[in-house]
């Protein structure tokens, strides 16, 4: 089978970013969670607390190199496999590109001195101060970046005249209409995965018989933050949500099946359509999907056949869409049951099956991530830059891209080995067990 450039092109770019997108929410997530563990320690003197943010630490570092190679690999493709969208619209996000790498740097410098400090300080909040830039850097790298994509979607602060674009304002091109919402739901979805991909770990830890204080003390810690940032990301769905009714209308009709204009629109989870787009074996919610775009069941939902049949998403963002929110429910529903069971002495909290259930939410959380993103990217389509250039006019017409798509995916393959080898190792060779004994002089 032959592929055009276009296919080719929105291949290599899925394939980089559905791989760098793992280690970029785990980079944006982690570091909140390690301050979170730390600050508990030093204030309650507990040492399996401070234990926590040094190990959670350790493996932090191995995603962030990972990430930076990914990272890189996501610039040298903007240039190399979309040249006409970069020719337009790079010098109007180049202000964010450049701060996004100003962040990661200023995250980077503060990390090290982080990493290199531990017990040099005689008041340990000293120590714990060097959390906030790093959560401050990992965030703002993620805040800018989110504000390109957010402008692809949302295009501003500048005029196309001849192909070329004129009379350019940066800032406003970055503080575009989506960038708001997209920010929010990036940050909120990134502190919910890494907290649930922690919990996930200390479970099977648990499982296989860790079950110390260390342990059951990190279980608590992921899950409660997990309940916190479940309820953020789900507060910032429905803004989006809401967003995109006004704004995307388009995106979010596609997204629910909404063939027609009208208000006290259903929601439709899964299901199937037939050759005339007839909706077939679907979960409808009853005036929900006008609730969800304006707050109320009078609330006009725009239709699909509003829009010209060139410029309509594919209707199989339905189901990114659809997955995308139960798994959302799942991991605030998970992490709920825990202090339920935890409340009611009669029941465990640590029970093998539940245990599972949480082991599912960590690659659950990190496919809920995949999902958005693609929902996020192809409901945009066919548009890379909405009203101005369609995908098909961005891509190159280089030659040699099958086999760029082999090279990329044969590193990738080999980056992730060495990632979970290289974790693996560290933490296997190390238990946290010994180390707390070795630290602290006390039973694991």
């Amino acid at each position: 089978m032959e592929f055009d450039n276009v296919i080719l092109s929105r291949l290599l770019t899925s394939l980089t970013l559905a791989f760098h997108i793992i280690f970029a929410t785990i980079g944006v997530g982690v570091p909140v969670m390690i301050s979170i563990a730390e600050w508990m320690g030093i204030k309650k003197k507990d040492p399996h607390y401070l234990l926590l943010a040094r190990r959670w630490t350790r493996g932090f570092t191995i995603t962030v190199a990972v990430g930076v190679v990914t990272g890189t690999c996501i610039g040298l493709q903007l240039s190399m496999i979309w040249p006409t969208f970069m020719q337009v619209a790079g010098q109007v996000i180049s202000l964010p590109l450049f701060m996004e790498t100003f962040a990661f740097f200023f995250e980077a410098i503060f990390l090290g001195i982080y990493i290199y400090t531990w017990d040099r300080f005689k008041n340990q909040w000293h120590h714990w101060l060097l959390t906030i830039p790093v959560m401050i850097g990992s965030s703002a790298s993620a805040l800018f970046i989110t504000t390109v994509n957010a402008f692809m979607n949302t295009p501003q602060g500048f005029e196309l005249i001849g192909g070329k674009a004129v009379n350019i304002d940066p800032i406003a091109a970055m503080f575009n209409p989506a960038t708001p919402t997209k920010v929010f739901h990036v940050l909120t979805s990134a502190y919910l995965t890494s907290a649930f991909i922690l919990a996930s770990i200390t479970a099977f830890a648990m499982l296989r018989g860790k079950r110390g204080a260390y342990h059951k003390k990190a279980l608590k810690l992921t899950l409660a933050m997990s309940v916190i940032f479940s309820i953020g990301t789900a507060v910032a769905g429905d803004l989006s949500a809401k967003f995109l009714a006004k704004v995307q209308p388009e995106k979010l009709a596609a997204a629910e099946w909404h063939f027609e204009t009208e208000d006290h629109a259903d929601l439709i989870l899964f299901g199937t359509l037939n050759e005339n787009n007839e909706i077939e074996h679907a979960i409808r919610i009853p005036n929900a999907l006008s609730f969800l775009a304006g707050s109320s069941f009078d609330t006009v939902v725009t239709g699909l056949n509003e829009f010209p049949e060139d410029e309509r998403p594919p209707l199989w963002i339905h189901y990114m869409f659809d997955l995308m929110v139960v798994i959302g429910f799942y991991t605030f529903f998970v992490s709920l049951i825990y202090f339920v069971l935890k409340k009611v002495k009669k029941w465990n909290e640590h029970h093998p099956l539940y245990l599972w259930l949480v082991v599912a939410g960590g690659p659950l959380a990190m496919l809920a991530i995949e999902f958005g993103w693609i929902f996020a990217e192809v409901g945009r389509q066919p548009w890379i830059l909405r009203g101005y250039m369609k995908v098909s006019e961005a891509a190159t017409t280089s030659g040699g891209l099958g086999g760029t798509f082999i090279a990329f995916s044969i590193l990738y393959v080999i980056l992730s080995i060495f990632c979970c080898v290289i974790l693996i190792r560290m933490f296997k060779n190390k238990p946290a067990e010994v180390e707390l004994e070795e630290r602290f002089s006390i039973a694991g």
